[in-house]
């Protein structure tokens, strides 16, 4: 799996309105003012540790597209006895996959320096997404709105430190851009700018979302300027509730984000009806896309989500170029220790189904490399690296080993 296959998009709209759960209790313990918090970064994705229930020491992603806590692993609330007070069917696109989903109530949920009480928490009958498999390493669920209703935070992906503040004690530097913010739905929404073409600049409205790996996502249905380049490539562009998300991959002129312009942009455009089951695509609310953690990246990050504002400032990986799958390979991790690489899907014409490589296949070494020695994060970021780079993959299928050579290639 490389950047383009994972987003959190993936959730349908459960509203927790008249819940006395609904009032949240994220406080900072011990009386400080601010805390800072080691996270690691896998895929653009921000992973903080937190534990629930004062037992149970567990990794969630932070995405700032979700509404409430979902745990994705039944198996824990179920060692906790907890209880549930609602069972949801969610439905995906077009009803054809129908999930179960669990509501439990009054649970704690602490991170390093913060303590939260009393809040409802969305628990997945099975691992649907298979996160820990797509990211390489162990993520049990997802932290949204509650988190960010509550502070300022600060995501400093170079540093791989999260800062959360008390929004009253809060000063912003001046070598910030600040920008304006809207929270509708308990989501940030911002106001961009797109060249999708050298003759067509577009004002856009764009979800910032920390829970997706991608970079940009724009709707084609959003706007008569929003259209699809002609180069493009059709691909898998993210995993969801529904199954998987497709839609066109593109390179985009650039994207403006108040003084900093980034440009030739990897864009995707998805498919309308294999992504209507997230709940970050809310119909009620209009929207041209999301930003997403390829380019969120590239800054340090504050959310002020209480004062409806947001700060960037550019980091080490501002100018790094916009790659696409090079390889045309997705991955897939296995085994316990998460060190058993399956490919799951071969995009049509890449450079790897040129050399026949299939779906199915194990990898068993890297350029001479045992696959066992890497996590996923760092053999995909080898597989995206540079176009021209030599890859020699040895394989294992139906219980043959197999030898197979490719360059890496841009597609688009």
């Amino acid at each position: 799996m490389l950047k383009k296959l994972f987003t959190l998009s993936c959730f349908v709209v459960i509203s927790f309105s008249g819940w006395a759960q609904e009032v949240l209790g994220f406080s900072i313990t011990a009386g400080k003012n601010r805390v800072q918090i080691p996270i690691e970064i896998q895929n653009n994705l921000v992973i903080v540790p937190v534990v629930l229930n004062r037992q149970i020491p567990l990794k969630f992603i932070l995405d700032t597209g979700v509404r409430t806590a979902i745990l994705t692993e039944k198996t824990f609330s179920d060692i906790l006895n907890l209880t549930y007070s609602r069972r949801y069917s969610i439905a995906g696109p077009g009803g054809i996959k129908v999930v179960q989903a669990y509501i439990t109530n009054n649970v704690t949920l602490d991170l390093p320096g913060v303590h939260g009480q009393g809040h409802a928490l969305l628990v997945l009958d099975k691992d649907y997404l298979e996160l820990r498999n797509y990211l390489g390493t162990d993520v049990h669920g997802i932290l949204g709105y509650e988190l960010f209703s509550r502070f300022v935070i600060k995501i400093d992906y170079d540093r791989k430190i999260l800062t959360i503040q008390n929004p009253d004690n809060f000063v912003p530097k001046r070598n910030f851009e600040m920008m304006p913010i809207k929270v509708e739905d308990t989501k940030p929404y911002v106001e961009a700018y797109v060249q999708i073409n050298d003759t067509t600049r577009s004002a856009v409205k764009l979800l910032i979302d920390t829970g997706a790996g991608h970079g940009l996502i724009l709707e084609s249905n959003s706007g008569p300027t929003i259209k699809v380049p002609s180069k493009h490539i059709n691909s898998i562009i993210g995993r969801g509730l529904g199954g998987i998300i497709t839609g066109q991959i593109a390179r985009i002129g650039s994207l403006k984000l108040g003084k900093y312009q980034i440009h030739d942009v990897i864009t995707n455009f998805p498919d309308p009806n294999s992504y209507m089951d997230s709940i970050k695509n809310n119909r009620a609310i209009f929207r041209n896309g999301a930003i997403g953690g390829e380019i969120l990246s590239r800054f340090t990050i504050i959310f002020n989500l209480p004062y409806e504002k947001v700060y960037f400032k550019k980091n080490q990986s501002f100018k790094k170029k916009f790659y696409y799958n090079q390889s045309g390979l997705t991955l897939r991790a296995e085994g316990v220790n998460l060190r058993r690489f399956k490919i799951t899907d071969v995009r049509d014409s890449s450079s790897a189904a040129k050399s026949d490589i299939q779906e199915g296949d194990i990898i068993l070494m890297i350029n001479g490399l045992s696959a066992g020695r890497f996590e996923l994060n760092t053999i995909n970021a080898l597989l995206n690296s540079k176009p021209g780079k030599k890859i020699s993959l040895q394989i294992e299928r139906a219980g043959k080993v197999l030898e197979r050579k490719f360059l890496l290639e841009n597609p688009i």
